[in-house]
């Protein structure tokens, strides 16, 4: 297979986000990469539907990406990581199991689940491709809410290539 070098940016792309950090939204005459601001500005101009993420459940999830990471570039089997991942997924699915989902706030999508579902998607692809890991299937609440998160159209339309996901984690898991 045939690894893409994504520190080939195209120079249109780092004009406009000289970190190289997406996603990006133009805003005016500025252009913003932070997640939490552009979520905030979506939300004033278009108000509905709303996606806006009930207070009470903003920190759902807000440990994955960390503990994925960790697990992804670790080497030794035995360093914690990979039960750390889980025990995040795991509060994910009780959490998805008490409450009526299939989304964090409930039945509507809410911008955590928004911030989530990429950084479930980058989980699913680098851990499947260089650790031949996957979620459990004893936890049936998370993989269904990854199912759902997959399945909506924004996602589907906006989703990285699995290649492009693969060839960005690549320099983390053989530095």
């Amino acid at each position: 297979m045939h690894l893409i070098n994504i520190s080939d940016k195209p120079q249109w792309f780092l004009a406009i986000s000289p970190e190289g950090k997406v996603p990006v939204l133009k805003n005016d005459d500025k252009w913003v990469s932070d997640s939490d601001v552009i979520t905030g500005i979506l939300e004033e101009k278009y108000p509905d539907p709303s996606l806006k993420t009930p207070p009470e459940f903003a920190s759902v999830g807000s440990k994955i990406f960390g503990t994925f990471v960790t697990f992804l570039k670790s080497k030794d089997s035995s360093d914690g990581s990979e039960k750390a991942l889980l025990d995040e997924l795991e509060a994910l699915e009780t959490h998805l199991k008490t409450h009526d989902g299939p989304f964090i706030a409930g039945g509507k999508v809410s911008a955590v689940d928004l911030s989530l579902a990429p950084k479930l998607y980058h989980l699913k692809v680098a851990l499947g491709h260089y650790k031949s890991w996957s979620v459990p299937e004893s936890l049936p609440h998370v993989h269904g809410y990854m199912k759902a998160l997959f399945s909506l159209d924004s996602f589907e339309k906006t989703k990285t290539e699995e290649r492009y996901v693969i060839a960005g984690w690549e320099h983390k898991v053989n530095p």
